[in-house]
């Protein structure tokens, strides 16, 4: 078998002899390979081939692919674009037809010439699509993954044409977005590599979670945005969290002003379905209701009034609660149901008090059963999310619990910090047999930009141990904690959870910026924004090194008090070195810019890489003002004064507070624009106070400073640092 791995003549032979030929034309025996197959199928006949078909220096020269297909083999040959056309082999429906409309609009962009899409077979050349069984479209209740899947499909490229073959229009799907990575181009033309590839899911459910309530509420045009890219990467979910978020008919006083109403969510749902992805309503029915309980009309139905959390031994609630189950499985069609029931901070302090002082667990227990049956009264599969080692940690305080879970409902473990082993957090519920999906997350929520190297730590070692004990799947969640984050940023890490979870091989952490944005971006613009990657992802981490987790509020810390400048004063360095890198990012993603292709991802980039900046000179030139004070003596010359407080530090024009204040001004508009590109003006009043409150700051610490220099003279006693701030 020496030549196959080549990828020459033999294999040559291989693929062509299907493409003239068809399933129907294979013999049982392969006359390249001498292996005697199966059947009649050509795919059979590749799972046979494949094994042999291994990683070459071949594979070096072509696109890097995003997830890695599961079987690749390239040859020699190529299949120019130029006058090429999409067909099917059988009257398409509408599915299949939206993938291959999708597959010959990138075509067209990228030759700038119309592809045009027909409805059967008429030539010999061009892309043709195969669908072997029926449309399938959306993840089932309980899919299993493998090269037989539903999502599975096996693409062969030579240079007379391309067929693609596939159980589901979803696999349809899946091989283009593989193709739309595929094209490379050389002398000006464009074109596909000749290649066999045969993919499927690693995992079954490979979903993302878009936090509605903590935070923004995205637009219903951004909800859309983030599925259409998820799909990109082959995830299959989009999990919508929402703390009554959500229209409630019946409920007028929840969140009036920061909710969807039905029809919003029939149209995210139409759209997701067109591009294979199930959404999952993600909801809390116990605890993290604080936005129903504000409401003095409900008050009385938490445990603590106006808290958090419900008294599950109210009937009331538990009407309520049969109200809102039976409304939102009617309005969402996926046949997941996740139910919330993290975090039951009030369970032990009022809760079970509230409920005539039933035991915590036992409380706890029979609310998840009773709310899991009533989610399966309705059709819907239930799924909770599991509070191991994270959170309250209700399984490691009660861990009779494991043993008295419900078999069928899926159990939702999370964790968002970086271990060593995640096992304590699956393993349990394995050895219980209560199918689990487990929960990593893109962490941004705290941060000035995402923290990538967290991000990827977490998801590949989270993903590593979960796989096993038998994970059903994955949800990367996206949460909005400080309601400061702007999405786009994190695209990336969307990118690679859904990457991560499709492909059977570890994720190439260190080239993943580089092979994220050759798949995403035209080749200049890839090769700005994947450096521009790499710096921010750098200074975003010195920066927590420096200040710690939740640098987003440390931004907005007052720079000068005495503790906080003594603790900085070591890290002057490193506060220079961030400024380097966002610097860098900036300058990449300016070029990036300039080319006019992306105005979606990369301004918010642009932005983050400003506001780090902006953070690093903050507290450099915060301790270099306050190194101003212990140069000058307590009673100073004018001129010396004049020099250190005035021209370097308050002057109206250059000094650096003023540098300060342009510059949080010039961000503050930038990021309102960012703001409501992604998100409803919900919390942008009370988000934008930080911004005018630092721009303040810096407005009231000049004004004291020219205080003091209007008129100072020779001897005077110059106010300490302390002192200035006292009065501000």
């Amino acid at each position: 078998m020496p030549a196959l791995y080549g990828g020459g003549a033999p294999f040559k032979k291989c693929s062509a002899y299907w493409m003239a030929h068809g399933d129907a034309g294979i013999s049982r025996l392969c006359r390249v390979c001498r292996w005697r197959t199966i059947g009649n199928s050509m795919v059979q006949l590749l799972l046979f081939c494949l094994p042999f078909f291994l990683v070459t220096p071949l594979q070096a020269a072509h696109r890097p692919l995003v997830p890695r297909p599961q079987q690749i083999q390239y040859g020699n040959g190529r299949l120019a674009l130029k006058g090429i056309a999409i067909s099917f082999s059988s009257s398409p429906a509408p599915e299949d037809r939206f993938a291959a409309d999708e597959l010959a609009s990138a075509l067209s962009e990228i030759i700038a010439k119309p592809v045009p899409v027909v409805s059967s077979r008429t030539a010999a050349g061009g892309i043709v699509f195969y669908r072997t069984g029926a449309v399938d479209a959306l993840p089932g209740p309980d899919d299993r993954p493998g090269p037989d899947s539903r999502e599975s499909y096996t693409l062969s490229i030579s240079g007379s044409r391309a067929e693609i073959r596939a159980r589901s229009s979803a696999g349809f799907y899946y091989a283009v977005q593989t193709i739309r990575q595929l094209v490379e181009e050389s002398a000006g033309e464009s074109f596909l590599p000749e290649v066999v590839i045969h993919d499927w899911p690693a995992l079954a459910y490979r979903g993302f979670m878009m936090d509605t309530s903590h935070g923004p509420l995205p637009t219903e045009d951004e909800i859309k945005r983030q599925i259409n890219f998820l799909a990109r990467w082959k995830a299959n979910q989009y999990y919508l969290y929402s703390e009554a978020n959500i229209e409630l008919r019946g409920y007028p006083l929840i969140n009036p002003g920061a909710r969807y109403t039905e029809s919003q969510i029939r149209r995210i749902i139409d759209y997701a379905r067109e591009r294979h992805v199930g959404i999952v309503p993600c909801l809390e029915l116990y605890g993290h209701l604080h936005d129903v309980f504000r409401a003095e009309r409900y008050a009385d139905l938490a445990a603590l009034p106006h808290g958090g959390e419900i008294n599950p031994r109210d009937p009331r609630v538990q009407s309520m609660l049969h109200d809102w189950v039976e409304q939102l499985t009617a309005l969402f069609t996926s046949p997941w149901f996740h139910v919330g029931m993290d975090e039951p901070w009030e369970l032990e302090k009022a809760g079970s008090k509230a409920a005539g002082g039933v035991e915590p667990g036992k409380l706890y227990i029979e609310q998840l059963k009773n709310i899991t049956a009533l989610v399966r009264q309705f059709g819907k599969r239930p799924m909770f999310w599991a509070d191991v080692n994270s959170g309250a940690r209700i399984f490691v305080r009660y861990p009779e619990l494991f043993g008295q879970l419900p078999k069928d409902v899926i159990a939702v473990p999370w964790h968002y910090h970086v271990e060593p082993d995640y096992s304590g957090f699956v393993a349990p519920f394995a050895r219980e047999k209560v199918p689990e999906v487990f929960a990593p997350g893109i962490w941004c929520w705290d941060e000035i930009t995402p923290d990538f190297i967290r991000t990827f730590e977490n998801i590949d070692g989270f993903l590593a141990d979960a796989r096993k004990y038998g994970t059903m799947g994955m949800i990367n969640t996206g949460w909005a904690d400080a309601s400061q984050v702007l999405y786009r940023t994190a695209l990336p890490g969307i990118a690679y959870g859904a990457a991560a979870a499709w492909q059977r091989e570890p994720m190439n952490r260190a080239h993943f910026f580089a092979d994220y944005a050759a798949s995403f971006y035209s080749a200049p613009v890839a090769a700005e924004v994947a450096p521009a990657l790499e710096a921010l992802a750098k200074a975003q981490q010195l920066m927590e090194e420096i200040l710690g987790s939740e640098t987003v509020f440390r931004l907005w810390d007052d720079p000068l008090t005495s503790e906080r400048l003594e603790r900085l004063a070591a890290h002057r360095e490193s506060f220079r070195n961030v400024r380097l890198l966002a610097e860098d990012a900036e300058e990449h993603l300016a070029r990036a810019l300039s080319l006019e292709e992306d105005v979606y991802s990369i301004p918010s980039l642009v932005l983050g890489a400003r506001m780090l900046d902006y953070a690093g000179m903050k507290y450099i030139y915060a301790l270099e003002m306050a190194s101003y004070f212990n140069t000058l003596s307590s009673h100073p010359s004018h001129a010396d004064v004049q020099f250190y407080l005035g021209w370097e530090s308050s002057a109206r024009n250059h000094g650096r507070i003023m540098d300060l204040m342009d510059e949080i001004s010039d961000l503050r508009e930038v990021y309102r624009a960012a703001w409501l590109s992604e998100y409803t003006d919900h919390r942008l009043s009370s988000v934008m106070g930080r911004w005018n409150a630092e721009y303040e700051y810096w407005r009231r610490l000049q004004t004291r400073l020219w205080d003091v220099l209007n008129g100072f003279k020779d001897g005077d006693t110059l106010p300490t640092l302390e002192e200035l701030r006292s009065h501000m």
